[in-house]
Protein backbone atom coordinates (compact mmCIF):
# COMPACT_ATOMS: atom_id res chain seq x y z
CA UNK A 1 0.00 0.00 0.00
CA UNK A 2 1.19 3.50 -0.84
CA UNK A 3 -0.15 5.24 2.28
CA UNK A 4 -1.46 4.65 5.80
CA UNK A 5 -4.62 6.38 4.61
CA UNK A 6 -5.34 3.31 2.50
CA UNK A 7 -5.07 1.09 5.58
CA UNK A 8 -7.75 3.03 7.49
CA UNK A 9 -9.99 4.16 4.61
CA UNK A 10 -12.40 1.21 4.58
CA UNK A 11 -12.79 1.22 8.36
CA UNK A 12 -13.32 4.99 8.34
CA UNK A 13 -15.99 4.81 5.65
CA UNK A 14 -17.78 2.01 7.49
CA UNK A 15 -18.03 4.24 10.58
CA UNK A 16 -19.24 7.19 8.50
CA UNK A 17 -21.97 5.06 6.94
CA UNK A 18 -23.04 3.61 10.29
CA UNK A 19 -23.34 7.07 11.86
CA UNK A 20 -25.16 8.49 8.82
CA UNK A 21 -22.61 10.76 7.15
CA UNK A 22 -24.38 10.41 3.78
CA UNK A 23 -26.17 13.06 1.70
CA UNK A 24 -29.66 11.78 2.48
CA UNK A 25 -29.00 11.32 6.20
CA UNK A 26 -27.25 14.70 6.48
CA UNK A 27 -30.19 16.47 4.86
CA UNK A 28 -32.60 14.82 7.27
CA UNK A 29 -30.39 15.56 10.28
CA UNK A 30 -29.62 19.20 9.44
CA UNK A 31 -32.88 20.10 7.74
CA UNK A 32 -33.17 21.48 4.19
CA UNK A 33 -32.10 25.03 5.06
CA UNK A 34 -28.90 24.16 6.93
CA UNK A 35 -28.10 21.37 4.47
CA UNK A 36 -28.18 23.93 1.65
CA UNK A 37 -25.55 25.91 3.56
CA UNK A 38 -23.01 23.18 2.76
CA UNK A 39 -23.04 23.98 -0.95
CA UNK A 40 -22.92 27.72 -0.25
CA UNK A 41 -19.97 27.47 2.14
CA UNK A 42 -21.73 28.82 5.24
CA UNK A 43 -20.21 27.02 8.26
CA UNK A 44 -21.70 29.29 10.93
CA UNK A 45 -25.24 28.38 9.88
CA UNK A 46 -24.43 24.69 10.18
CA UNK A 47 -22.79 25.09 13.59
CA UNK A 48 -25.78 27.09 14.83
CA UNK A 49 -28.09 24.27 13.78
CA UNK A 50 -25.94 21.84 15.82
CA UNK A 51 -25.68 24.06 18.90
CA UNK A 52 -27.84 21.84 21.15
CA UNK A 53 -26.49 18.48 19.97
CA UNK A 54 -22.82 19.04 19.25
CA UNK A 55 -21.81 15.91 21.18
CA UNK A 56 -23.98 13.57 19.10
CA UNK A 57 -21.95 11.25 16.82
CA UNK A 58 -23.21 12.69 13.53
CA UNK A 59 -22.81 16.25 14.79
CA UNK A 60 -19.19 15.47 15.71
CA UNK A 61 -18.51 14.19 12.19
CA UNK A 62 -20.18 17.23 10.62
CA UNK A 63 -18.07 19.60 12.72
CA UNK A 64 -14.88 17.69 11.90
CA UNK A 65 -15.22 16.71 8.24
CA UNK A 66 -17.69 19.24 6.81
CA UNK A 67 -17.07 22.46 8.73
CA UNK A 68 -13.46 21.69 9.74
CA UNK A 69 -14.02 23.17 13.17
CA UNK A 70 -11.89 22.33 16.20
CA UNK A 71 -13.35 19.24 17.87
CA UNK A 72 -12.34 17.80 21.26
CA UNK A 73 -10.08 14.79 20.76
CA UNK A 74 -12.18 12.69 23.12
CA UNK A 75 -15.28 13.27 20.96
CA UNK A 76 -13.51 12.09 17.81
CA UNK A 77 -11.98 9.10 19.62
CA UNK A 78 -15.44 8.09 20.82
CA UNK A 79 -16.86 8.05 17.28
CA UNK A 80 -13.93 7.03 15.08
CA UNK A 81 -11.56 5.33 17.48
CA UNK A 82 -8.06 6.24 18.62
CA UNK A 83 -6.34 4.35 15.79
CA UNK A 84 -7.99 6.34 13.00
CA UNK A 85 -7.33 9.72 14.62
CA UNK A 86 -3.72 8.79 15.36
CA UNK A 87 -3.25 7.76 11.72
CA UNK A 88 -4.68 11.04 10.42
CA UNK A 89 -2.41 12.99 12.77
CA UNK A 90 0.64 11.00 11.67
CA UNK A 91 -0.20 11.60 8.00
CA UNK A 92 -0.50 15.34 8.61
CA UNK A 93 -4.16 15.17 7.60
CA UNK A 94 -5.23 16.40 11.03
CA UNK A 95 -3.74 18.77 13.60
CA UNK A 96 -4.05 18.60 17.40
CA UNK A 97 -3.58 21.50 19.82
CA UNK A 98 -4.68 21.60 23.46
CA UNK A 99 -6.69 18.38 22.98
CA UNK A 100 -8.60 19.96 20.08
CA UNK A 101 -8.34 18.32 16.66
CA UNK A 102 -8.82 19.97 13.26
CA UNK A 103 -9.32 17.66 10.29
CA UNK A 104 -7.43 18.78 7.16
CA UNK A 105 -8.98 16.53 4.52
CA UNK A 106 -12.41 16.35 2.96
CA UNK A 107 -14.49 13.18 2.91
CA UNK A 108 -17.57 13.39 0.74
CA UNK A 109 -20.02 10.90 -0.68
CA UNK A 110 -22.16 11.19 -3.76
CA UNK A 111 -24.60 9.03 -5.69
CA UNK A 112 -23.35 7.82 -9.07
CA UNK A 113 -25.87 5.77 -11.02
CA UNK A 114 -27.62 4.92 -7.74
CA UNK A 115 -24.42 3.87 -5.94
CA UNK A 116 -23.02 5.69 -2.92
CA UNK A 117 -19.38 6.57 -3.68
CA UNK A 118 -16.94 7.87 -1.07
CA UNK A 119 -14.14 10.28 -1.97
CA UNK A 120 -11.21 11.38 0.21
CA UNK A 121 -9.34 14.52 -0.93
CA UNK A 122 -7.54 17.58 0.32
CA UNK A 123 -9.64 20.18 2.11
CA UNK A 124 -10.97 22.87 -0.20
CA UNK A 125 -11.60 26.51 0.70
CA UNK A 126 -15.39 26.33 0.84
CA UNK A 127 -15.69 26.19 4.64
CA UNK A 128 -12.44 27.74 5.87
CA UNK A 129 -11.90 31.47 5.50
CA UNK A 130 -8.46 32.39 4.22
CA UNK A 131 -7.55 28.85 3.24
CA UNK A 132 -5.61 28.78 -0.03
CA UNK A 133 -5.14 25.32 -1.59
CA UNK A 134 -1.45 24.55 -2.00
CA UNK A 135 0.47 23.60 -5.12
CA UNK A 136 0.02 19.89 -4.35
CA UNK A 137 -3.72 20.18 -3.63
CA UNK A 138 -5.78 17.12 -4.61
CA UNK A 139 -9.34 17.83 -5.71
CA UNK A 140 -12.36 15.97 -4.45
CA UNK A 141 -15.86 15.82 -5.90
CA UNK A 142 -16.47 18.88 -8.06
CA UNK A 143 -18.62 20.13 -10.90
CA UNK A 144 -16.03 19.25 -13.55
CA UNK A 145 -15.56 15.65 -12.42
CA UNK A 146 -19.32 15.10 -12.14
CA UNK A 147 -19.92 16.60 -15.58
CA UNK A 148 -17.40 14.20 -17.14
CA UNK A 149 -19.12 11.29 -15.40
CA UNK A 150 -22.40 12.49 -16.89
CA UNK A 151 -21.08 12.24 -20.46
CA UNK A 152 -19.26 8.92 -20.17
CA UNK A 153 -21.19 5.80 -21.26
CA UNK A 154 -21.90 3.08 -18.71
CA UNK A 155 -21.65 0.12 -21.05
CA UNK A 156 -19.31 -2.77 -20.17
CA UNK A 157 -15.68 -2.62 -21.33
CA UNK A 158 -12.65 -4.79 -20.66
CA UNK A 159 -9.83 -2.27 -20.16
CA UNK A 160 -10.25 1.30 -18.96
CA UNK A 161 -7.64 4.03 -18.47
CA UNK A 162 -8.26 6.91 -16.07
CA UNK A 163 -5.66 9.42 -17.29
CA UNK A 164 -4.71 12.04 -14.72
CA UNK A 165 -6.86 10.24 -12.20
CA UNK A 166 -6.43 12.69 -9.32
CA UNK A 167 -8.35 11.29 -6.37
CA UNK A 168 -9.87 8.63 -8.65
CA UNK A 169 -13.42 9.88 -9.11
CA UNK A 170 -13.71 8.78 -12.74
CA UNK A 171 -12.35 5.33 -11.85
CA UNK A 172 -14.92 4.99 -9.07
CA UNK A 173 -17.72 6.08 -11.38
CA UNK A 174 -16.71 3.60 -14.08
CA UNK A 175 -15.87 0.72 -11.71
CA UNK A 176 -19.06 -1.33 -12.30
CA UNK A 177 -18.55 -1.26 -16.07
CA UNK A 178 -14.82 -1.99 -16.51
CA UNK A 179 -13.10 -5.32 -15.88
CA UNK A 180 -9.72 -3.66 -15.32
CA UNK A 181 -8.93 -0.03 -14.47
CA UNK A 182 -5.52 1.62 -14.76
CA UNK A 183 -5.35 4.95 -12.89
CA UNK A 184 -2.38 7.18 -13.68
CA UNK A 185 -1.19 10.56 -12.45
CA UNK A 186 2.02 12.55 -12.31
CA UNK A 187 1.12 13.61 -8.76
CA UNK A 188 1.99 10.97 -6.17
CA UNK A 189 -0.17 12.56 -3.47
CA UNK A 190 -3.17 12.28 -5.79
CA UNK A 191 -2.43 8.60 -6.31
CA UNK A 192 -2.29 8.09 -2.53
CA UNK A 193 -5.85 9.41 -2.35
CA UNK A 194 -6.91 7.37 -5.40
CA UNK A 195 -5.62 4.17 -3.83
CA UNK A 196 -7.37 4.94 -0.54
CA UNK A 197 -10.61 5.74 -2.36
CA UNK A 198 -10.40 2.50 -4.30
CA UNK A 199 -10.08 0.49 -1.09
CA UNK A 200 -12.78 2.53 0.66
CA UNK A 201 -15.19 1.72 -2.18
CA UNK A 202 -13.96 -1.87 -2.66
CA UNK A 203 -12.72 -1.08 -6.17
CA UNK A 204 -9.54 -2.66 -7.54
CA UNK A 205 -7.29 -0.10 -9.23
CA UNK A 206 -3.96 -0.53 -10.99
CA UNK A 207 -2.23 2.62 -9.70
CA UNK A 208 0.65 3.94 -11.83
CA UNK A 209 2.76 7.06 -11.43
CA UNK A 210 4.03 9.04 -14.40
CA UNK A 211 3.45 11.87 -16.84
CA UNK A 212 0.61 11.72 -19.35
CA UNK A 213 0.73 8.41 -21.28
CA UNK A 214 4.19 7.30 -20.13
CA UNK A 215 2.87 4.75 -17.56
CA UNK A 216 0.86 2.98 -20.29
CA UNK A 217 3.37 3.09 -23.12
CA UNK A 218 2.46 0.50 -25.76
CA UNK A 219 -0.92 -0.35 -24.18
CA UNK A 220 -4.36 0.17 -25.69
CA UNK A 221 -7.73 0.52 -23.99
CA UNK A 222 -11.41 0.13 -24.74
CA UNK A 223 -12.24 3.34 -22.89
CA UNK A 224 -10.14 6.28 -21.75
CA UNK A 225 -11.49 8.91 -19.38
CA UNK A 226 -9.54 12.09 -18.71
CA UNK A 227 -10.15 15.20 -16.64
CA UNK A 228 -6.74 16.75 -17.31
CA UNK A 229 -5.27 19.97 -15.89
CA UNK A 230 -6.80 21.92 -18.77
CA UNK A 231 -6.52 25.51 -17.52
CA UNK A 232 -5.32 27.65 -20.42
CA UNK A 233 -2.40 29.91 -19.59
CA UNK A 234 1.37 30.31 -19.60
CA UNK A 235 3.52 27.14 -19.57
CA UNK A 236 3.86 27.14 -15.78
CA UNK A 237 2.65 24.91 -12.94
CA UNK A 238 1.08 26.79 -10.06
CA UNK A 239 -1.22 23.96 -9.02
CA UNK A 240 -0.70 20.39 -10.21
CA UNK A 241 -4.44 19.64 -10.37
CA UNK A 242 -5.17 22.39 -12.92
CA UNK A 243 -1.91 23.53 -14.54
CA UNK A 244 -0.22 21.20 -17.02
CA UNK A 245 2.95 23.16 -17.68
CA UNK A 246 2.02 23.14 -21.38
CA UNK A 247 1.32 26.37 -23.22
CA UNK A 248 -2.26 27.53 -23.80
CA UNK A 249 -4.49 24.55 -24.75
CA UNK A 250 -1.54 22.17 -25.01
CA UNK A 251 -2.92 19.87 -22.30
CA UNK A 252 -6.11 19.22 -24.25
CA UNK A 253 -4.11 18.69 -27.44
CA UNK A 254 -1.86 16.24 -25.58
CA UNK A 255 -4.85 14.22 -24.34
CA UNK A 256 -6.40 14.10 -27.80
CA UNK A 257 -3.23 13.23 -29.71
CA UNK A 258 -2.05 10.70 -27.14
CA UNK A 259 -5.49 9.28 -26.51
CA UNK A 260 -6.12 8.20 -30.08
CA UNK A 261 -2.84 6.28 -30.05
CA UNK A 262 -3.93 4.31 -26.99
CA UNK A 263 -7.42 3.32 -28.15
CA UNK A 264 -8.28 -0.13 -29.40
CA UNK A 265 -10.38 -0.24 -32.56
CA UNK A 266 -13.93 0.81 -31.57
CA UNK A 267 -12.48 2.17 -28.32
CA UNK A 268 -13.56 5.61 -27.08
CA UNK A 269 -11.98 8.55 -25.28
CA UNK A 270 -14.12 10.79 -23.07
CA UNK A 271 -12.51 13.95 -21.73
CA UNK A 272 -12.98 17.51 -20.62
CA UNK A 273 -10.98 20.09 -22.52
CA UNK A 274 -10.35 23.71 -23.43
CA UNK A 275 -9.39 25.43 -26.67
CA UNK A 276 -8.28 28.95 -27.43
CA UNK A 277 -9.90 31.42 -29.78
CA UNK A 278 -7.25 33.34 -31.68
CA UNK A 279 -7.43 36.17 -34.15
CA UNK A 280 -7.95 34.91 -37.70
CA UNK A 281 -8.06 31.23 -36.67
CA UNK A 282 -11.02 28.86 -36.85
CA UNK A 283 -11.53 26.91 -33.62
CA UNK A 284 -13.11 23.89 -35.39
CA UNK A 285 -10.08 23.80 -37.68
CA UNK A 286 -7.73 24.15 -34.69
CA UNK A 287 -9.12 21.15 -32.82
CA UNK A 288 -9.45 19.16 -36.05
CA UNK A 289 -5.69 19.59 -36.55
CA UNK A 290 -5.16 17.45 -33.43
CA UNK A 291 -6.90 14.49 -35.10
CA UNK A 292 -5.07 12.13 -37.50
CA UNK A 293 -6.28 12.09 -41.10
CA UNK A 294 -7.70 8.56 -40.88
CA UNK A 295 -9.37 6.24 -38.40
CA UNK A 296 -11.06 8.66 -35.99
CA UNK A 297 -14.57 9.96 -35.36
CA UNK A 298 -14.39 12.96 -33.01
CA UNK A 299 -17.06 15.08 -31.35
CA UNK A 300 -16.12 18.36 -29.64
CA UNK A 301 -19.01 19.76 -27.61
CA UNK A 302 -18.43 23.35 -26.53
CA UNK A 303 -20.47 24.14 -23.42
CA UNK A 304 -19.25 27.69 -22.85
CA UNK A 305 -16.93 30.39 -24.11
CA UNK A 306 -15.53 33.30 -22.10
CA UNK A 307 -13.38 36.27 -23.03
CA UNK A 308 -9.77 36.28 -21.90
CA UNK A 309 -10.28 38.79 -19.07
CA UNK A 310 -13.21 36.91 -17.57
CA UNK A 311 -11.29 33.65 -17.91
CA UNK A 312 -8.21 34.90 -16.05
CA UNK A 313 -10.19 36.41 -13.18
CA UNK A 314 -12.37 33.31 -12.81
CA UNK A 315 -9.37 31.03 -12.40
CA UNK A 316 -7.59 33.42 -10.04
CA UNK A 317 -10.63 33.30 -7.76
CA UNK A 318 -10.65 29.50 -8.10
CA UNK A 319 -7.31 29.41 -6.28
CA UNK A 320 -8.53 31.94 -3.68
CA UNK A 321 -6.53 34.84 -5.14
CA UNK A 322 -8.32 38.19 -4.90
CA UNK A 323 -7.89 40.01 -8.24
CA UNK A 324 -7.83 43.27 -6.22
CA UNK A 325 -4.75 42.23 -4.24
CA UNK A 326 -1.20 43.04 -5.29
CA UNK A 327 -0.63 39.35 -6.09
CA UNK A 328 -3.87 39.24 -8.04
CA UNK A 329 -2.96 42.33 -10.03
CA UNK A 330 0.49 40.97 -10.87
CA UNK A 331 -0.89 37.57 -11.88
CA UNK A 332 -3.61 39.18 -13.99
CA UNK A 333 -1.11 41.33 -15.89
CA UNK A 334 1.21 38.37 -16.51
CA UNK A 335 -1.58 36.10 -17.70
CA UNK A 336 -3.25 38.66 -19.97
CA UNK A 337 0.10 39.68 -21.47
CA UNK A 338 0.71 36.04 -22.37
CA UNK A 339 -2.72 35.85 -24.01
CA UNK A 340 -2.05 39.06 -25.95
CA UNK A 341 1.30 37.79 -27.23
CA UNK A 342 -0.44 34.59 -28.40
CA UNK A 343 -3.35 36.59 -29.92
CA UNK A 344 -5.85 34.79 -27.68
CA UNK A 345 -9.21 36.56 -27.45
CA UNK A 346 -11.33 33.94 -25.66
CA UNK A 347 -11.34 30.39 -24.32
CA UNK A 348 -13.92 27.71 -25.00
CA UNK A 349 -14.37 24.55 -23.00
CA UNK A 350 -16.53 21.48 -22.97
CA UNK A 351 -16.63 17.74 -23.62
CA UNK A 352 -14.62 15.65 -26.05
CA UNK A 353 -15.68 12.22 -27.31
CA UNK A 354 -13.42 10.33 -29.72
CA UNK A 355 -13.92 6.90 -31.24
CA UNK A 356 -11.33 4.87 -33.13
CA UNK A 357 -12.91 3.54 -36.31
CA UNK A 358 -11.45 1.61 -39.25
CA UNK A 359 -7.95 2.96 -39.93
CA UNK A 360 -8.69 3.02 -43.66
CA UNK A 361 -11.59 5.46 -43.28
CA UNK A 362 -11.04 9.23 -43.39
CA UNK A 363 -11.43 10.86 -39.99
CA UNK A 364 -14.47 13.00 -39.24
CA UNK A 365 -14.59 15.86 -36.74
CA UNK A 366 -17.79 17.47 -35.49
CA UNK A 367 -17.50 20.69 -33.46
CA UNK A 368 -20.74 21.94 -31.93
CA UNK A 369 -21.68 24.77 -29.60
CA UNK A 370 -24.23 23.38 -27.13
CA UNK A 371 -24.63 26.01 -24.44
CA UNK A 372 -28.28 25.34 -23.56
CA UNK A 373 -29.35 23.06 -20.66
CA UNK A 374 -29.03 19.31 -21.28
CA UNK A 375 -30.02 16.17 -19.38
CA UNK A 376 -28.13 15.30 -16.20
CA UNK A 377 -26.79 12.11 -17.82
CA UNK A 378 -25.98 11.99 -21.54
CA UNK A 379 -23.48 9.12 -21.70
CA UNK A 380 -25.90 6.94 -23.65
CA UNK A 381 -26.49 9.82 -26.04
CA UNK A 382 -22.75 10.22 -26.64
CA UNK A 383 -22.52 6.53 -27.50
CA UNK A 384 -25.56 6.78 -29.77
CA UNK A 385 -23.95 9.71 -31.59
CA UNK A 386 -21.24 7.38 -32.89
CA UNK A 387 -23.86 4.81 -33.97
CA UNK A 388 -25.66 7.49 -35.97
CA UNK A 389 -22.41 8.75 -37.50
CA UNK A 390 -21.41 5.21 -38.47
CA UNK A 391 -24.76 4.75 -40.23
CA UNK A 392 -24.35 8.02 -42.12
CA UNK A 393 -20.80 7.07 -43.18
CA UNK A 394 -22.12 3.94 -44.83
CA UNK A 395 -24.92 5.61 -46.83
CA UNK A 396 -25.02 7.77 -49.92
CA UNK A 397 -27.92 10.06 -50.84
CA UNK A 398 -29.86 7.30 -52.58
CA UNK A 399 -29.56 4.94 -49.61
CA UNK A 400 -30.70 7.69 -47.23
CA UNK A 401 -33.81 8.24 -49.36
CA UNK A 402 -34.56 4.51 -49.52
CA UNK A 403 -34.33 3.97 -45.74
CA UNK A 404 -37.16 3.86 -43.22
CA UNK A 405 -37.08 6.08 -40.15
CA UNK A 406 -38.29 6.37 -36.60
CA UNK A 407 -39.38 9.73 -35.19
CA UNK A 408 -37.80 9.84 -31.76
CA UNK A 409 -40.21 9.84 -28.81
CA UNK A 410 -40.25 13.17 -27.03
CA UNK A 411 -39.66 15.32 -30.12
CA UNK A 412 -41.80 18.44 -29.94
CA UNK A 413 -43.03 20.41 -32.94
CA UNK A 414 -43.12 24.10 -32.17
CA UNK A 415 -45.18 26.34 -34.44
CA UNK A 416 -44.14 29.83 -33.40
CA UNK A 417 -46.04 32.97 -34.34
CA UNK A 418 -45.21 36.55 -33.42
CA UNK A 419 -47.04 39.84 -33.70
CA UNK A 420 -47.88 40.66 -37.31
CA UNK A 421 -46.24 44.07 -37.68
CA UNK A 422 -47.21 44.35 -41.35
CA UNK A 423 -50.95 44.31 -40.73
CA UNK A 424 -50.72 45.74 -37.23
CA UNK A 425 -52.98 43.05 -35.84
CA UNK A 426 -52.90 39.39 -34.88
CA UNK A 427 -50.00 37.02 -35.43
CA UNK A 428 -47.82 35.92 -38.32
CA UNK A 429 -45.84 32.65 -38.64
CA UNK A 430 -42.26 33.11 -37.40
CA UNK A 431 -40.73 29.65 -37.07
CA UNK A 432 -41.48 25.96 -37.35
CA UNK A 433 -39.16 23.96 -35.14
CA UNK A 434 -38.48 20.34 -34.17
CA UNK A 435 -36.96 20.07 -30.69
CA UNK A 436 -35.82 17.11 -28.65
CA UNK A 437 -36.96 17.13 -25.04
CA UNK A 438 -34.26 14.70 -23.90
CA UNK A 439 -30.50 14.19 -24.16
CA UNK A 440 -28.73 17.18 -25.66
CA UNK A 441 -32.11 18.75 -26.53
CA UNK A 442 -31.19 19.61 -30.09
CA UNK A 443 -33.52 21.94 -31.99
CA UNK A 444 -33.88 22.44 -35.75
CA UNK A 445 -35.86 24.96 -37.74
CA UNK A 446 -37.68 23.24 -40.60
CA UNK A 447 -40.16 24.25 -43.25
CA UNK A 448 -43.71 22.95 -43.56
CA UNK A 449 -42.72 20.45 -46.26
CA UNK A 450 -40.07 18.72 -44.09
CA UNK A 451 -42.36 18.74 -41.05
CA UNK A 452 -45.16 17.10 -43.03
CA UNK A 453 -42.88 14.45 -44.56
CA UNK A 454 -41.35 13.58 -41.18
CA UNK A 455 -44.85 13.18 -39.76
CA UNK A 456 -45.41 10.42 -42.33
CA UNK A 457 -42.36 8.34 -41.35
CA UNK A 458 -42.70 4.97 -39.62
CA UNK A 459 -39.98 2.37 -38.94
CA UNK A 460 -42.00 -0.39 -40.64
CA UNK A 461 -43.77 1.86 -43.13
CA UNK A 462 -42.81 3.66 -46.32
CA UNK A 463 -39.28 4.79 -47.10
CA UNK A 464 -38.35 8.47 -47.00
CA UNK A 465 -38.40 8.53 -50.81
CA UNK A 466 -41.91 7.03 -50.93
CA UNK A 467 -43.30 9.42 -48.31
CA UNK A 468 -41.72 12.38 -50.12
CA UNK A 469 -43.13 11.14 -53.44
CA UNK A 470 -46.68 10.97 -52.06
CA UNK A 471 -46.31 14.42 -50.53
CA UNK A 472 -44.97 15.86 -53.80
CA UNK A 473 -47.84 14.33 -55.78
CA UNK A 474 -50.52 15.64 -53.41
CA UNK A 475 -49.01 19.14 -53.31
CA UNK A 476 -48.08 19.59 -56.96
CA UNK A 477 -44.32 19.50 -56.37
CA UNK A 478 -41.58 18.01 -58.53
CA UNK A 479 -40.63 14.64 -57.02
CA UNK A 480 -36.89 14.54 -57.78
CA UNK A 481 -36.31 18.16 -56.80
CA UNK A 482 -38.03 17.61 -53.45
CA UNK A 483 -35.98 14.49 -52.72
CA UNK A 484 -32.74 16.29 -53.56
CA UNK A 485 -33.67 19.18 -51.27
CA UNK A 486 -34.42 16.77 -48.41
CA UNK A 487 -30.96 15.20 -48.11
CA UNK A 488 -29.12 17.94 -46.22
CA UNK A 489 -31.80 18.66 -43.58
CA UNK A 490 -32.54 14.95 -43.10
CA UNK A 491 -28.85 14.20 -42.50
CA UNK A 492 -28.76 16.97 -39.88
CA UNK A 493 -31.85 15.55 -38.17
CA UNK A 494 -30.29 12.07 -38.13
CA UNK A 495 -27.02 13.43 -36.77
CA UNK A 496 -28.88 14.94 -33.83
CA UNK A 497 -31.13 11.95 -33.25
CA UNK A 498 -34.42 13.68 -34.02
CA UNK A 499 -35.16 10.98 -36.56
CA UNK A 500 -33.40 7.62 -36.43
CA UNK A 501 -32.82 5.02 -39.14
CA UNK A 502 -35.09 2.06 -38.46
CA UNK A 503 -32.28 -0.47 -38.81
CA UNK A 504 -30.33 0.98 -35.85
CA UNK A 505 -33.35 1.13 -33.56
CA UNK A 506 -34.28 -2.55 -33.71
CA UNK A 507 -35.06 -3.72 -30.20
CA UNK A 508 -35.34 -0.22 -28.74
Amino acid sequence: MRSTLTEISLQLVQVLEEVGFTPAALQEYLGPAAFSSIARGEPASILYTLRTREEEPLAILIQAFLVHAEVPRRHLDSVLGVQIIDALLTLGMAQEKDSLVTIGIDIRSTLIDGRLVWVFSDMDASMVAGHVPGKDHVLGIGAASLSLLSTTPRTPVHALLDLGAGSGIQSLGQAPYARTIVATDVHDRALDFAEANGVANKVSLDIRSGSWFEPVSGEKFDRIVANPPFVVGPPEIGHVYRDSGLDLDGATECVVRGGVEHLKEQGCLHALGSWVYREEESVPARVASWIPEKGISAWFIQRDIVDSIDYVNTWLRDESVDPRSSEGAQRTQHWLQHFDRAHVTAVGFGFIAIKRIDDHLPSEVVFEDISHPIDAYVGDEVQEHFVRMEWLRSKDAEAILDAQYYLRPGVAKEDVSTTDVKTGMGFAPAALRLTRTDGFRFSHDVDQHIAAIIAGLHPTGLSLREVAGLYAFSNGLEDDALCAALIQPIVALIQHGIILPADITTGW
